[in-house]
């Protein structure tokens, strides 16, 4: 069951319908355990879907590094990225410029030969590998943004499943599949399994 560009969509949209709800008030407050801000985690989660987009843009061998954009950095503490919202248009413009980079990252996985590679240092991508990272970045974004943002947020485990068996194939199979990710991308605890001090995933072609 490989990850598609409408898996892609439909991540984005359940966590931009939960993150509508937010007080504005919140995006100042810390995202999770993150040190970084509600506003700066939705930045960044944009960004990767852009940068995963641009990825697969590429055509011409060699696919050995990253596409080199300029990184942006507002505050030391602050993620780097080329995705930046303008604050003017508040929170609503904040969740437009992460719909937007959803909607760049699914239309690249839909119309991406299948022999298209997408460089990332923990594996080269092919389009449904690409789009498995992508749902990744939203569902455990989207959790560290309710945590900061007091939402409740627990996506379908289909999602789940699909990504867990692309990306981390050696992650426990009899376990329910949101706890399992969350604990595999070192956010949660598992029964029978020790909490992860450091976590990966395997995006390489198989």
């Amino acid at each position: 069951m490989a990850t598609t560009a409408e898996d892609v969509e439909k991540a984005v949209a359940l966590a931009l319908e939960t993150l509508s709800a937010a007080p504005p008030e919140n995006w100042e407050k810390s995202a999770g355990t993150l040190t970084w801000t509600c506003w700066e985690t939705a930045e960044h989660l944009a960004d990767d879907l852009f940068a995963y987009a641009a990825q697969l843009g590429l055509r011409r061998e060699p696919v050995n590094r990253y596409v080199p954009f300029e990184l942006i950095r507002r505050r030391p503490e602050a993620p780097d990225g080329v995705i930046l919202a303008d604050r003017e248009y508040g929170p609503q413009g904040l969740l437009q410029v992460l719909e937007t980079c959803g909607a760049l990252l699914a239309a690249m996985v839909r119309t991406a030969p299948p022999s298209a590679r997408g460089f990332h240092s923990l594996g080269v991508a092919d389009p449904a590998g690409t789009a498995a990272m992508g749902i990744v970045e939203v569902l455990v974004h989207t959790h560290d943004l309710a945590e900061g943002l007091g939402l409740d947020w627990t996506p379908p485990a289909d999602l789940c499943d699909r990504v867990l068996l692309r990306l981390f194939p050696d992650a426990p199979t009899g376990t329910d599949r949101w706890p399992t990710l969350l604990w595999a991308t070192g956010r949660g605890e598992l029964p029978g399994h020790p909490r992860l001090e450091s976590w990966r995933w395997d995006s390489s072609v198989r």
